[in-house]
């Protein structure tokens, strides 16, 4: 089985292609990979969610395209556009639900949105993904481990802090100064995702962002119960 995993940005599109795939080839997959969706690609992949429609009409087209291939995605709910004709589905009604609610509420939206203007025949090879808040917060579920992989040994206990002020690591809130990244920033100005995320995340491992992070979790589940399917 295949998958192809349409992501926001650089880092999400490594973490795929470096961390992700590597354990569903081991549960069935054939092949695995990521591709960066929208205008992102125009501006140097430098990343950053596109519109619903535009980032829909390019899953859509892959699926047409490719009758045995199925796709997700991997996006942040940190700064998911919501509103007007670009906004993402579910996304500006979402407001008083817990965290992991949010989540399935949004990918749910997605999914009836994706039926609506696509069919139940394409739709069902696409299972949205919505990870909260960000990419960086799979990373606090080990932060002595996130410290270690980014080489900032020396922000474990305050890394440790931070997780612990939260139920898990996809509670850790979402606003410009608080969202899992601008606290990493905060204490080590040199942090650069594309370089120091997905070395961590090899570092605190996918078995442990899994015990750790419950949408994350879910997701993985869903995608080797695809596999398991007869």
């Amino acid at each position: 089985m295949r998958l192809f995993v349409h992501v926001e940005g650089q880092t999400e599109e490594e973490f795929v292609n470096e961390v992700l795939a590597l354990e569903l080839y081991k549960v069935g997959y054939t092949s695995v990979s990521a591709r960066i969706c929208g205008a992102a690609r125009a501006r140097k992949r430098r990343g950053g969610i596109c519109g619903w429609p535009t980032f829909r009409e390019e899953v859509a087209r892959h699926l047409r395209g490719d009758g045995d291939v199925y796709a997700t995605t991997f996006v942040d709910f940190y700064a998911l556009p919501s509103g007007g004709p670009t906004g993402w589905p579910g996304r500006d009604t979402c407001g008083g639900l817990q965290v992991y609610q949010k989540a399935k509420h949004i990918e749910a939206a997605l999914k009836a949105d994706f039926v609506a203007n696509y069919g139940i025949d394409l739709s069902q090879r696409f299972l949205p993904f919505i990870a909260m808040h960000e990419f960086e917060g799979l990373l606090f579920s080990d932060p002595h481990l996130m410290a270690v992989g980014m080489g900032f040994d020396w922000l474990s206990a305050d890394f440790q802090t931070i997780r612990d002020s939260f139920a898990t690591p996809e509670h850790i809130n979402d606003s410009r100064v608080t969202a899992p990244s601008k606290r990493i920033l905060a204490l080590a100005p040199g942090y650069n995702k594309i370089l120091h995320g997905n070395v961590a995340a090899l570092e605190v491992t996918l078995p442990r962002i899994r015990e750790q992070c419950p949408v994350f979790h879910d997701w993985m589940n869903e995608l080797e119960l695809l596999v398991a399917a007869p």
